[in-house]
């Protein structure tokens, strides 16, 4: 494992093509890479004439497969070929090719074409970033561990509420994966009428007809089934007593670190990461529960957070965006070296 260090390594311009699209202000993934990148880093986003044709020094690959997914059969297997074309690409000119490893997997699985596409952009990737410590990268020479950043600063001065005696919050987007229909029914076996269930988030998949329907047999249950803005966000989540997060696969989460981030308690499985993390925030801060969520370890959760009483903020130290950023491009100037490609800007 290779961990770059939180100082400078330069001040060799380099131009990086994130395979995102823009920022748009908010507490997207992308905004705070952009943000963070220092002045040696020109980043520019995600086309897929850019990529075949523009200049840059480095692609750095986030969520492979929504570059090549499309509803309709023919267009994802033009993506493909694009990729194949862009690999190629990568190869004759030495671009080295830099993945954050979000997931372990994608969250919902492709097909067979798609997943030989993948396997090629994963046997030229230079260098894996990873999100926490516990992700297995093979080999491991080409592994680097850059810590998901806080949101502490993004949120700073936005007007935040004090919790609600009882509120359950679920929030972020509502998929298939992320098991907001267990904690629903989870919840309806809670009785207690100082019990609240609060769901926001812009759901997919049909989601957003079920948590209505859920919502109409018991009214303790509320929901906001949209995108909500920053400022919403900070308000929704100070006014829980604790946030559930049930996904039935977690690896790492800006929900997670969003919660954190506004000093708010949070439930969620045990996993190696969350367990790495829990122990980096200290104590009182993530409950971990084992197996599938039950009305018991809901309840017991919020008996054992009441009795905990103060505790001081989650430590989040070395997650600043600034830190990362500089991380990032110590990241970017090592896979340049590794392909033999010039440091120097080529815009």
């Amino acid at each position: 494992m290779t961990t770059i260090g939180s100082t400078g390594t330069g001040s060799t311009r380099i131009t990086v093509l994130q395979s995102l699209s823009a920022p748009d202000g908010t507490t997207r993934y992308v905004n705070q890479v952009v943000e963070g990148a220092p002045d040696a880093v020109t980043m520019r986003f995600f086309t897929w004439r850019t990529a075949l044709l523009g200049r840059y020094d480095v692609l750095h690959v986030h969520w492979p497969e929504l570059l090549i997914r499309a509803p309709r059969p023919l267009k994802a297997k033009l993506r493909r070929a694009a990729l194949y074309a862009l690999l190629l690409r990568a190869r004759l000119q030495r671009i080295p090719i830099v993945r954050t490893m979000h997931n372990l997997t994608p969250h919902e699985a492709g097909q067979n074409a798609e997943t030989r596409a993948l396997e090629a952009l994963d046997s030229r990737t230079a260098l894996v970033i990873r999100l926490n410590p516990t992700t297995p990268v093979e080999p491991e020479s080409k592994a680097v561990t850059i810590l998901h950043g806080h949101y502490r600063d993004r949120f700073a001065g936005m007007p935040m509420s004090d919790s609600l005696p009882g509120r359950i919050l679920y929030f972020g987007l509502i998929r298939p994966y992320k098991g907001v229909e267990t904690l629903l029914q989870v919840f309806r076996a809670v009785p207690g009428a100082d019990l609240t269930l609060r769901i926001v988030g812009r759901p997919s998949s049909g989601l957003g007809a079920v948590i209505t329907a859920e919502q109409a047999e018991d009214e303790r249950i509320s929901s906001v089934l949209r995108f909500v803005s920053d400022e919403e966000l900070v308000v929704e989540v100070g006014e829980a007593e604790l946030v559930v997060l049930p996904y039935r696969e977690m690896h790492n989460s800006g929900v997670l670190l969003v919660t954190l981030s506004l000093d708010r308690p949070v439930l969620v499985p045990s996993t190696p990461s969350n367990l790495a993390l829990a122990e980096e925030v200290g104590p009182g801060w993530i409950y971990l529960y084992e197996g599938e969520l039950t009305p018991l370890i809901l309840r017991h959760t919020l008996e054992r957070m009441r009795a905990a009483g103060s505790r001081p903020r989650p430590h989040l130290d070395g997650r600043d965006w600034k830190t990362l950023g500089l991380q990032s491009y110590g990241t970017y100037l090592r896979a340049l070296q590794l392909t033999g490609r010039p440091r120097r800007s080529i815009l």
